[in-house]
């Protein structure tokens, strides 16, 4: 890339405003401070207090700063994912993006025994939770200049195998979830995408494969650059679509 190219994919969220649904976790992490190193104002979305605190230290030192906004997807009601489009308006002015790290896997399991709480859980916070937060927030992002929504999506065949439950089931859902409504949108202002990271090391992937044995698995920072893409103007290009990046690939 030429410096011309890097000044430019420096600025591509310059004067945006990204909501990151858990960003404390590995990917949710990593974009954060990708996001705010291209000029992006984050609200930091996480039920996890002291872990938003350590990625609002850390992208305080190289952007905007950030917001802080506890919530547990488990337990939010649409009411709470309302509250929170309303307050980003109020404080911000404007919603440009949402990128939807958040994830709930337990291990793997037979789905005849596994607990149905626990089921019911994977599939709330993996797809149902997921929507709530894209629909409170669409009316809002609609008023944006170039609007992007972006699912990060586990791979469906790897995880439509036996044993991974509710969980394999939401990644098929979001999957479908991608198409469905970009073609709902339209031509209108808000796209939609999806981001199908490959092998991460994440504590997610750990409750899968204790032993991890994938040459192919990579610090979840080498795709923080496609988060970046997808968010910024440039994502204009994967609209409707799930992209599977190289690691390190911003474009």
């Amino acid at each position: 890339m030429t410096a011309g190219g890097q000044a430019a994919a420096a600025r591509a969220l310059d004067g945006r405003v990204v909501l990151i649904a858990g960003a404390h976790g590995g990917l949710g992490a990593a974009a954060a401070q990708a996001c705010a190193a291209a000029g992006a104002t984050v609200v930091l979305l996480g039920r996890k207090l002291p872990k938003l605190n350590r990625v609002y230290d850390a992208l305080a030192r190289t952007g905007p700063e950030p917001l802080l906004y506890p919530l547990d997807l488990e337990g939010a009601s649409p009411d709470d994912y309302a509250e929170l489009a309303a307050r980003i308006e109020a404080e911000l002015g404007r919603l440009d993006g949402l990128l939807h790290c958040a994830a709930e896997f337990r291990g793997l399991t037979p789905l005849a025994q596994t607990d149905p709480a626990t089921f019911a859980r994977a599939i709330h916070v993996n797809l149902t939770a997921r929507w709530w937060l894209t629909q409170a927030c669409l009316p809002l992002l609609a008023k944006s200049a170039d609007p992007a929504v972006v699912f990060a999506i586990d791979d469906p065949v790897r995880v439509g195998q036996a044993y991974w439950g509710g969980y394999g089931l939401a990644q098929h859902g979001l999957a479908a979830l991608v198409g469905m409504l970009q073609q709902e949108q339209g031509s209108g202002p808000v796209r939609i995408s999806g981001l199908q990271p490959g092998p991460m090391r994440t504590p997610l992937r750990s409750r899968a494969y204790a032993d991890e044995t994938d040459s192919r698995t990579c610090d979840p920072a080498l795709y923080a650059p496609a988060c970046v893409t997808l968010l910024s103007s440039a994502g204009e290009a994967y609209r409707g679509r799930v992209w599977m990046p190289e690691p390190g690939r911003g474009g």
